[in-house]
């Protein structure tokens, strides 16, 4: 295999659970590190995966400071933070107006804290991108977006939308009309593999380019269930030639989101297959 040494490894923590405090955050950046990881992206709003001791209505400074310390100590970054909030119908709910400004302040306070934190991006699924630009929850999810995007330029944290239901063109032309550098994309290829096809995900990455700035590690099984890299459908081999072709030079961060009966064996093991990449 060629050598991708330009990019690097690490682990999107929820994968181990929730982080109701700075112990159970430190054991699992010891865990992540332990494994070989060089970074981390640690959940940061206290929905879904909470308590969530990073949020700032559940933590103080002080826990996020020494959150901050111990990740230096173990030898690690931060690669980014996720802000995955709801609405009432979608997985984002940026285009659903009950709610919204709630769902709003919340990721931009989220954008707050990640800065304090020394990293500078925030991913998320922002909602369920309309087929047609016509359609009013388009428009809503631009807006929505676009002020994000806009306190991101404030606070200097890239807002990077993962890819999900709708395609990568579909996606990068969304980011062109809100039309800020700040908007970019957390490219995650089994999401595009289970809603498209594997000769998508691989032309997904040269279709959205240099807005890709963070990627989730992580396959789809349908048969086991399991989403251990490499043990699935997601054409590694091929998607990997891509990023190198396109010059991405960030993380692939694990993310294994099906509750294997050892989680850490299973990280371990994705680890491993994704270090075969980097090696001649």
């Amino acid at each position: 295999m060629k050598n991708m040494s330009e990019m690097t490894i690490g682990c999107a923590l929820w994968t181990l659970g929730a982080t109701p405090d700075v112990a159970s955050l430190a054991r699992q950046m010891e865990i992540a590190a332990e494994i070989g990881c060089t970074s981390v992206q640690p959940w940061i709003v206290d929905f879904e995966y909470r308590p969530c001791i990073l949020d700032p209505e559940v933590g103080s400074a002080a826990d996020r400071t020494e959150v901050l310390r111990i990740a230096k100590s173990l030898g690690l970054s931060f690669s980014g933070f996720c802000a995955q909030l709801k609405g009432a119908v979608t997985y984002g709910g940026l285009e659903e107006r009950e709610g919204l400004r709630w769902r709003i302040d919340k990721t931009k306070k989220a954008l707050d804290t990640t800065a304090e934190l020394g990293s500078d991006i925030v991913s998320t699924h922002a909602g369920v991108l309309p087929e047609e630009k016509t359609d009013p929850a388009y428009q809503t999810l631009l807006e929505s977006v676009g002020e994000i995007a806009e306190h991101g330029a404030r606070v200097g944290v890239y807002f990077a939308m993962e890819t999900g239901q709708e395609s990568p063109q579909a996606l990068g032309d969304f980011i062109d009309e809100v039309n800020s550098p700040w908007l970019k994309v957390n490219y995650d290829p089994c999401n595009l593999l289970k809603f498209g096809s594997e000769a998508g995900t691989i032309q997904g990455v040269h279709a959205l380019g240099d807005k890709i700035i963070h990627t989730h590690a992580k396959d789809w099984n349908p048969d086991t269930r399991q989403a251990t890299c490499g043990e699935g459908l997601v054409p590694w081999d091929g998607y990997i030639q891509a990023l190198r072709d396109i010059g991405y030079q960030g993380v692939l961060a694990i993310e294994d989101e099906t509750g294997n009966e050892d989680m850490i064996e299973s990280i371990t093991r994705s680890y491993a297959f994704l270090q075969g990449y980097l090696n001649d």
